[in-house]
C-alpha cells in the first residue's frame, strides 16, 4: 500500500515544477521586448523615439541642480554599478563555496559577471548615442542603449530572489520581490533624472538584466529540483 504525501509538500512540489516553464516564457518574452526595442533604436521609429525624447526631457533634473542632489542621486544610481554587485556576492559565493554547491557557484559566476560585457556587445550593436540636452546632459563617450545599470541591477534583484527564495517563507518573499522592484525601478528611474539614459534604454536594460538572469539559472538549474538550486537545511 502506498502512502499518499503530505499535501503542503505535494503543492510545494508542484509550484516549483511550475517555476521552470514560468522562467522559461517571461526570459522570452524580455528578449523580444529587448529585440524590438533595439529595432526600434537601430530603424529610427519616430514613435518610440518621440517617447524617449518627451520622458528624458520631462525628468531630466538639469546641470544646474544642487551639489548635494547630484550626490544623492550618485549614491542612488549606484546599486547598478558592476562593483556593488561584486561586492554583494562575494560573501554569498564565498558560503557556497564552503557548502560545496559548485554548479550554484558557477551559475551565481557566470550570471553577475557577464552580465556587463554582454550588454557592452548590445550597445556596440544598436549604437545608440546618449541624450543630449541644451542645458548639458550626459557627456560619456559610452553608447546608451541597452542601460548598463539597469541590466546590473535587474540582473542583482532577480538573482537574489532565486536564489533566496527557497530558503524564504511565503510572507517574506513577497516583501523581498517588493522591495527588489522598487530597488530595480529607482535605479532606472536615477539614470533618466540624471540625464545619461532614455526611457527605453532603460527599459531594455531590465528586460536584458532578467531575460540573462532567468536563462543562465535555466541552463545551470537553479530551479525547482535543479543541480544548482539552493534547499532548506532541515
Amino acid at each position: 500500500m502506498s502512502v499518499p504525501p503530505d499535501g503542503q509538500t505535494a503543492i510545494t512540489r508542484t509550484r516549483a515544477a511550475r517555476a521552470v516553464p514560468a522562467a522559461l516564457a517571461v526570459a522570452a518574452s524580455c528578449l523580444v521586448l529587448v529585440a524590438l526595442l533595439g529595432a526600434g533604436v537601430r530603424t529610427g521609429f519616430e514613435p518610440q523615439l518621440r517617447l524617449d525624447a518627451e520622458v528624458s526631457e520631462a525628468l531630466y533634473v538639469g546641470d544646474q541642480r544642487a551639489g548635494a542632489m547630484d550626490g544623492v542621486l550618485e549614491v542612488l544610481t549606484a546599486p547598478g554599478l558592476s562593483w556593488v554587485r561584486f561586492v554583494v556576492f562575494l560573501p554569498v559565493l564565498v558560503l557556497l563555496l564552503r557548502r560545496r554547491a559548485w554548479w550554484t557557484s558557477a551559475w551565481l559566476v557566470t550570471a553577475v559577471v557577464l552580465v556587463a560585457p554582454l550588454t557592452t556587445l548590445l550597445k556596440d550593436y544598436f549604437g545608440r548615442v546618449r541624450p543630449d540636452f541644451t542645458e548639458g546632459g550626459a557627456r560619456y563617450e559610452s553608447l546608451s542603449y541597452p542601460s548598463g545599470h539597469s541590466s546590473g541591477i535587474a540582473t542583482l534583484v532577480t538573482v537574489g530572489l532565486i536564489l533566496a527564495w527557497p530558503l524564504l517563507v511565503a510572507r517574506a518573499r513577497r516583501w523581498w520581490l517588493v522591495v527588489g522592484a522598487l530597488l530595480v525601478l529607482l535605479v532606472g528611474l536615477t539614470r533618466m533624472w540624471l540625464g545619461v539614459h532614455f526611457l527605453s534604454d532603460v527599459v531594455g536594460g531590465w528586460a536584458l538584466g532578467v531575460a540573462w538572469s532567468l536563462a543562465t539559472a535555466l541552463v545551470f538549474g537553479a530551479f525547482a529540483d535543479g543541480r544548482a538550486a539552493l534547499r532548506p537545511t532541515s
